[in-house]
């Protein structure tokens, strides 16, 4: 296994990509102070893992990417490469050739690669283990590393050795097992606390497991009682429905038969009315010597009779309609209200205007229009009007019953001067 090529770029004093080619053998780079001799090493050091700047000779990792000149801008990233014969396959992977590239960003990300393929620096490490190349490997001697050996205390020296023999790579790996075995252990007394708090915590999670078995013994018997329960109601239920039914049809039938009845009332109104028409057509008609009141009723007989006597009615036959007011006005409390309404008129209505308004408002249905046009008043005029009648005679002319009594007042006042 020998070096075969180094690829610089960006590296130091490196700014365009630079390749170095090597033989088997030995091969030496010689040139005047700064011509970036110690600049080759230090890129074989920082390609195989070096992570002190010190070591590199510069203040921070940012130090090794290109800088700039005056002529050269400064760069965003270094890159090493280096390719090594592994012919003899000393390094364990199966390739010939091996390239191990870094590249680092002026971000402070970088990357590392095998072959152009990404990995790990400990892959890196891992892979030169026992080959003397690394970072700290016998490989590569730089300027007072030899008296640094040799002054070196034995533990150092020893580091040396043991890479120059090859088990530097076991050690590593004991080491390794170690620190598990000792995270293990430390596992190990974290657990065992777990457990002696778990085993004091055993007594209580007793006694809840047997409380939780007695609630869940508990929930399965409400479970039962809740589904009879839900029979029963369902039982009880279904027994109203049937009763309500049976009282549904009851009522149908009841429901039917007052139909029937309507029917039949209905049926003999409709008769009584034909004979009341009758009664109408046999209004001018004469039958013997006597008199003869119709009515509607037999109790409005006597009162239709003497109401006719009164008005000195000479026709033989006269019908209840047509003396159908006077028997309202022989009514003792419409009687009294009545003369109330008539002698507010003749106080208050001197000259007939509210008499004349009454009078309109009825026999026009309440059509603002007719009687704005038949007492040739405006609209407010007619609401001003009604609204003294209802100041002045106590009766709201919007109101049914109220209008009914001015309008019979009105008629009346009206008859009562016919007479005179």
């Amino acid at each position: 296994m020998y070096l075969k090529n180094i690829e610089v770029q960006g590296f130091k004093s490196f700014a365009q990509k630079i390749n170095f080619e090597f033989h088997n053998g030995i091969t030496g780079i010689v040139g005047p102070n700064g011509s970036g001799k110690s600049n080759v090493g230090d890129a074989v050091r920082w390609v195989l893992g070096e992570q002190s700047a010190k070591q590199l000779r510069g203040g921070n990792m940012q130090d090794v990417i290109f800088s700039g000149t005056e002529l050269r801008k400064p760069l965003s990233f270094a890159s090493v490469a280096i390719t090594l014969d592994n012919s003899d396959h000393k390094l364990p992977v199966d390739f010939e050739e091996v390239t191990v590239t870094r590249r680092l960003y002026r971000s402070g990300e970088s990357e590392y690669r095998i072959n152009g393929s990404s990995c790990r620096l400990k892959d890196i490490n891992e892979m030169f283990y026992d080959t003397g190349i690394g970072k700290e490997g016998y490989s590569i001697i730089g300027q007072g590393q030899i008296d640094k050996i040799l002054s070196g205390k034995p533990e150092e020296r020893r580091e040396l050795f043991d890479e120059a023999a090859g088990i530097v790579k076991f050690k590593r790996r004991k080491n390794t097992t170690l620190k598990k075995l000792e995270e293990e252990q430390q596992n190990l007394v974290r657990v065992t606390d777990i457990l002696s708090e778990l085993t004091k915590q055993l007594e209580p999670l007793e006694r809840q497991s047997e409380t939780a078995k007695i609630y869940l013994a508990k929930r399965e018997n409400l479970k039962e009682l809740d589904i009879n329960m839900f029979l029963l109601e369902y039982e009880h239920t279904g027994n109203l429905i049937r009763e309500l039914e049976e009282k549904t049809r009851i009522a149908e039938n009841q429901l039917k038969e007052a139909q029937d009845a309507h029917s039949r009332t209905k049926d003999e109104y409709e008769r009584l009315e034909k004979i009341l028409d009758i009664s109408k057509d046999l209004e001018n008609c004469y039958i013997g010597e006597s008199d003869i009141i119709a009515s509607r009723t037999t109790n409005s007989v006597m009162q239709t009779f003497h109401i006719a006597r009164a008005l000195n009615i000479r026709r033989r036959i006269l019908c209840y309609h047509e003396v159908s007011l006077e028997c309202l006005l022989n009514n003792v409390e419409v009687t009294r209200e009545l003369e109330e309404i008539l002698k507010l008129l003749k106080e208050r209505d001197v000259d007939g205007v509210l008499k004349e308004t009454i009078a309109a408002y009825v026999e026009d249905n309440d059509n603002y229009a007719q009687i704005c046009d038949k007492l040739h008043i405006h609209r407010n005029t007619l609401n001003y009007r009604l609204a003294k009648i209802e100041e002045l005679l106590n009766r709201n002319p919007r109101r049914a019953k109220d209008l009914m009594m001015l309008y019979i007042a009105v008629i009346k006042m009206g008859g009562n001067k016919e007479k005179r």
